[in-house]
This record gives structure tokens, sequence and C-alpha cells, in this order.
């Protein structure tokens, strides 16, 4: 078999990603978690960080949005925490701008740590402080703060830095450009000499230089050039994204691919076994699918790209790394199951359709907490993404008896369905025609639906069409403000002052959910908030008050979505435990 360069390149790749991480140094337990996840291969700023924050030594990181800092700076600290002695205080604090990116790193490092069973507290404003004062007591190992919300538990002597062994600032100049700047100095200064310290930021104006001369001690600096994005990217391309809660991400591609039926797709996932599950969900559909990732030998690389090129397979379902390099020019759909977190990933996705002067779509399912990748993505490559309904089933149902009914017109052009007459004629002459010809589709339709039943999928409101093009940062909290519960974080409303923006509207008709579960089963507030916000696609900003008791919790959410939330969250778990949530009543 004839392999062009490019196919070699890309062979070449996946067999160097296949040792990428181990080559850093990281230890067999980060590595078996790494593989489990599908990760392939480090990223340029994890290659050059990871080593030297392994070592010990203090980093001056520039680095943008995107390019995987977080795992960048989360392995090696997985890796240096010492737990041998278990101590109440916490052993690294992660400092970051806003809620947002606080919740991403929380999962970051629960996802990484796993198997060391790491203690983890997310620290933000407009969320209760109860619950993060209980799980301090008890002993934490990680924070992930925002810099107002560490400073306001230092002060309650609620969290004490005497014993950090780590310290990351991530995206200091946002926390800066936020007005943090005094608060970072506060912090820093309560924290031990001896603490490791690292700092990332995008930017390096003065003010992140003044710091990192105060506080970071002979530094490693690297920096991280960010690829040239094109404006106006792929003119010939058609760009379109649903907006689609995580769980029903699966049956809304299905669903974009019944409809659309395309000749020849590639489908774009993040990780390795989302790559295997995805392969095997849509054969089980009827179509003819291939996975291709890292964790492939050469032999196998090779089928499946002949497969592909030669048109029997009509979907590729790989990773980035894995379809690096490939050059199949009738690729008439590029599918991202995932949004890429940074925007020149996405232009190398899409780029792989609309070639040789074909047309060609991009079409991205995104989760309600990713839409403002979109729109980073909108505003760096000044092309215009369309936000679409997904179609219902009987969108589906229509389109299927369209194509039926264009089959019928093509064998009717024909003039090749001589050896049917009889038994239509012989039909005919004791049913109307018309009955006899829609019968006969009847039984085509459903010897193409094959039985499958449909569901229809919950459509989301895009409410980001208002907003920025980047995630909405939270006021700084000013001091003096009254503390109130919610979830996963700290924050409340200042007396004889309006709500704060962070919390639901007060006008609001509130209804409260009854979960059977709470502080037995290590049910946390940020456990409801990820399930209602992630699983039922609602803005976290709209939930109320959580009360967790042993047995059960209670949590407030705006009446209208009661009944959307209870439905989803029926079917969905939290801590790995089927829960049953109803609605509760004094």
């Amino acid at each position: 078999m004839i392999h062009s360069k490019k196919d070699s390149l890309a062979a070449s790749t996946i067999k160097d990603a296949s040792s990428g991480f181990s080559s850093l140094g990281l230890g067999t337990a980060l590595l078996s978690t790494l593989e489990k996840l599908g990760y392939e291969e480090p990223t340029p700023i994890q290659q050059e960080a990871i080593p030297p924050l392994l070592a010990g030594r203090d980093l001056l990181g520039r680095a943008a949005t995107g390019t995987g800092k977080t795992a960048a700076f989360t392995l090696p600290l997985l890796q240096r925490l010492d737990r041998s002695a278990r101590q109440p205080n916490p052993s690294v604090l992660i400092l970051v701008p806003t809620r947002e990116l606080a919740i991403q790193v929380c999962e970051a490092v629960e996802r990484y740590g796993k198997e060391q069973q790491v203690a983890i507290l997310a620290v933000y404003g407009g969320t209760a402080i109860r619950p993060q004062l209980i799980a301090l007591k008890r002993g934490v190992d990680v924070i992930v703060a925002t810099p107002g919300r560490a400073l306001d538990h230092i002060r309650r002597k609620s969290l004490q830095l005497k014993d950090l062994q780590m310290v990351v600032l991530d995206e200091a100049d946002e926390m800066l450009n936020m007005g943090f700047a005094e608060d970072l100095d506060a912090i820093l200064q309560q924290t031990p000499k001896t603490r490791q310290t690292a700092l990332f930021s995008a930017t390096m104006p003065s003010r992140i230089a003044s710091i990192a001369r105060r506080h970071l001690q002979d530094p490693v600096e690297i920096q991280i050039a960010k690829e040239p994005v094109e404006t106006g990217v792929a003119p010939r391309v058609r760009q379109t994204a649903y907006l689609v809660a995580r769980q029903h991400k699966v049956a809304a591609l299905a669903r974009i691919l019944d409809m659309t039926s395309p000749k020849s797709t590639l489908v774009f996932c993040r990780t390795r076994l989302e790559v295997d599950e995805l392969t095997s969900m849509l054969n089980s559909r009827g179509y003819r699918g291939e996975g291709l990732h890292g964790g492939m030998n050469q032999a196998q690389r090779d089928r499946v790209m002949a497969s592909f090129r030669s048109g029997s397979t009509e979907l590729l379902v790989a990773t980035d790394v894995a379809a690096r390099g490939l050059d199949i020019s009738h690729v008439s759909h590029v599918m991202n199951y995932d949004v890429p977190t940074s925007p020149e990933a996405y232009v190398h996705r899409i780029g792989r359709t609309g070639r040789a002067g074909r047309g060609g779509e991009a079409v991205s399912l995104v989760e309600p907490r990713e839409r403002w990748l979109l729109q980073n993505i909108e505003r760096l490559t000044k092309s215009k993404i369309e936000m679409a309904t997904l179609p219902t089933v009987a969108d589906l149902q229509a389109k299927r008896l369209e194509r039926i009914g264009n089959d019928i017109q093509d064998l009717l052009k024909q003039n090749k369905h001589d050896r049917f007459r009889t038994i239509v004629s012989s039909l005919s002459e004791k049913f109307d025609p018309t009955d006899v010809a829609a019968a006969a589709m009847q039984l085509a339709y459903g010897s193409k639906d094959s039985g499958r039943t449909e569901e229809e999928i919950p459509t989301i409101q895009d409410r980001a069409r208002s907003t920025p093009a980047v995630p909405r940062r939270p006021r700084r909290e000013p001091p003096g403000w009254a503390q109130g519960q919610r979830a996963g974080g700290s924050s409340g409303r200042p007396v004889g002052r309006r709500e704060h923006p962070g919390r639901p509207d007060q006008s609001a008709r509130l209804a409260t959910l009854h979960f059977n579960a709470g502080k037995n089963e290590s049910i946390r507030p940020g456990d409801f908030v990820g399930a209602i916000a992630n699983e039922a696609g609602i803005n976290s900003n709209v939930i109320g008050p959580i009360k967790i008791a042993d047995d059960f919790s209670l949590v407030k959410v705006p009446e209208e979505l009661a009944p959307g939330i209870i439905k989803v969250l029926s079917r969905a778990r939290l801590k790995g435990k089927k829960v049953k949530v109803r609605l509760y009543r004094d």
C-alpha cells in the first residue's frame, strides 16, 4: 500500500504521542489516568512546563487560554502533593479570576487526581460560605479560589495557608484587570517562603513582571506563541452550531446525521475513549463508521484510512492528533462533537472540508457552559457561526418520507419496475391505487426506520446571543457583605442593597426540589449545581439556596424550570448514585 507524506507525518505524530507524557517524568498513576481518559500527546506548554514544575522550580509562563495550561500545572502538583501525613490545612492554592474558570480547574483536578482521592474545594463569589467552612474544617488538599473570596476566608481564619506546598496564579493578567492586585499581594504574603509558585498569564505587562519579581524565586520562564488565526476562515464552509446538554449530545449527533445523510464525514472528539464509544454508537444505528486515534497500530490506521478514502466508510471518528496531517479532499462534513478550546484548533478542524473548490459543512455541538468558546472563535476568526435549533422527531419523520418520495421518483424515471406491475394491478382492483401506494411507502418507511423509537431532544435557549464574546466576569464583592447559602463557594448580598447579580432574581417565584441524597452520600452543593447546569442545561446563576441534610437535600430553582429539571435529573446520577427528585412542599 502506498502512503502519502502527510499520512506518514500523521502516523509518526501518533506514534510519538503514545509515549509523550511518560517522557515528561510523570508517575505511573498519572500516566495510567491519562491513558484511561484517552489523552494522546502533551501540548507545547505541557511539554515545557511539566518537567521544571516536577523538579520543584518556580515558573513564569506566558500562554493563552486553550493551550492546555490547566493540565500543565495540575499534573505536577498532583504528583508532588505530599499526603503521607494528612493535615487539616490545604497543600495547594490555585487562584483564578472567575467562577467559571474555578469550576473548570476544579473539575480538571478531580479528573486527573481521581485515583489519588484528592480532596478539592472551589471557593468563589455568588455562593454560600457555610458548606465551605465545614469542608475546610474537615480538611482539603487543594483550594481553587477567586482572590476576593480566598481573602475573605483568610480574614475569617477559616483558610490557613501555613502548610502550602504550591501556589498557582492562573490568568494573572485577568485578575489584575479585575482589580485583584492588592488581594493577590495580601494572599501571597500569608504563604510560606518555601512554597513553589507558578504564574501563568496571556500577556506580560509590567504589573505582572512586578508580581513575579516579588513572589517568584529564580523562575523558569516559558512563552508559548499562539498560532495566527486567519480572518474570514474557510469561506466555502457553512458553519453551524447546536446548543445541547451533555447527556443529549450522542442523540443530537445521530439526529443531525439522520437529517443530513452526509456522504463523507469527519467527527472530532477530544479523547480516545470518546472515539471508541461514539464509533460503536453510530455503527449500532446503521452507519458505516471507523475510529482513528493514537492507541491504534500502523496496520489498523492504514486499513481505516483506506476504507474512508474509498468511500466504504462514511464516518471517520478521530482525535485531533490522529487526524493531523491527513489530506482527504472529499470530506463533505466536519462534526465537532466537542468544541475545541482554542480558535486555532477549530480552524484546523473545519479546514478538512470545503476543499478543491467544493462547499463544505462544519457542525459543532455546544454544551451551555461552552457557549463562550464559540464566541471567542467568532471574534478571533471574524467569521459567523449560525446557531440552529435541533430538528424535532416530526422534522426527522418528514425528512425520511421526503427521501422515500425522491427515491420513488428516481425509480419511476428509470422505468425498471415491470416485475412489480402485476401485484400492483391486482391490489388496485381491490383497493384505491393511492392507498396501495401509501401502504407501500409505509413499508419502505418502516424498513428504513428499523423499529427505532426516537425521543425529543430538549431545546435550550441561547442566552448568549446578547452577551459579550467572553465569559462574564463577576464584580468584586465589597467588604461587609452578609453571607448566604449557595453551592460550592461563598458570597451573599449586602444589607440594605439590591441582590448580588450572581444570585436569582428575588422577584422570581422559586420552587423547592427534594433529593433523597445528602451528607451521608458525600453530596456537596457543587454536585447539585453541576448536575442542574450541565445535565438540564440551566444557567447556574438562577439556582437558589441549597440545604444539605444527612439523608436528603433541598434545592431552590425558578418555578417555571422545575418540571424540566425534575424530568432530566430523574434519569441522571449524583456521585454515581441514582437519586429520586420531586417537588418539595412545606
